[in-house]
Parts: C-alpha cells; sequence; structure tokens
C-alpha cells in the first residue's frame, strides 16, 4: 500500500506541474521555483511531514520535497546555533543532494559535446 500512496503523490505532483505547463503561460522555470517554495511553506508549517509520512519518497522525491528539506534544515540549524542558523542550515540540509546534482553535471559534461542550434 506504501508504494501505491508513493506513486499517486508522486504522480499527483507531478501531473499538477504537467497541467502549469499546458495550461498556463508560466516558464518551467518558474514553476519549479513554486514548488520549491511551495514545499518551504508546507514544510515550515509542519503539513509536509504528514504528506512524507503518507507517501515517503513519492512526496521527497519532487522539488517539493527540496523545499521541505530546506526548511526543515533551517529549523534545525536555528535551534541549534541561533540566527547563523538561517544562513548555514538550508545549504548544510541539501549539501548531499547538491554535491550529487554538481558531480552528475561535471561527469556528463566530460564526456558529451555541446551542439549549436
Amino acid at each position: 500500500m506504501h508504494y501505491l500512496w508513493a506513486f499517486l503523490i508522486g504522480g499527483a505532483l507531478c501531473l499538477i506541474g504537467q497541467i502549469l505547463i499546458d495550461k498556463t503561460r508560466l516558464t518551467p522555470a518558474r514553476i519549479l521555483v513554486g514548488y520549491v517554495v511551495g514545499g518551504v511553506i508546507l514544510g515550515a508549517t509542519g503539513l509536509y511531514g504528514k504528506l512524507i509520512d503518507l507517501a515517503g519518497e513519492g512526496a521527497r522525491i519532487p522539488l517539493t520535497g527540496f523545499g521541505n528539506l530546506l526548511a526543515e534544515g533551517t529549523k534545525q540549524a536555528v535551534i541549534e546555533q541561533g540566527l547563523l542558523g538561517t544562513l548555514t542550515g538550508p545549504l548544510t540540509a541539501g549539501a548531499a543532494g547538491i554535491s550529487a546534482a554538481v558531480l552528475a553535471g561535471l561527469t556528463v559534461s566530460l564526456f558529451t559535446k555541446p551542439k549549436p542550434k
């Protein structure tokens, strides 16, 4: 049953993004930023944690999950470090994912050659 909820919640998040791309004049970049900000807001209010409990990775993997990760990292760092945690918390919480993305981009750039349009 857990897999079904992960599929349904993750699929619903992707479906909403696709509908926004198809039916509005929003650019994909604005939609992605909206997803991250939405995840931060839901994470800061504690609502996204309940969604993660229900859907697991189906809620953590989309960009809303990244926003939630930033909010949770900030909350934890503020508790531990005070005001300085607002600056260090999000980067510390997301360091593994950011590092993986940079490393994957670097690896792909070594084996591919850009083509002019």
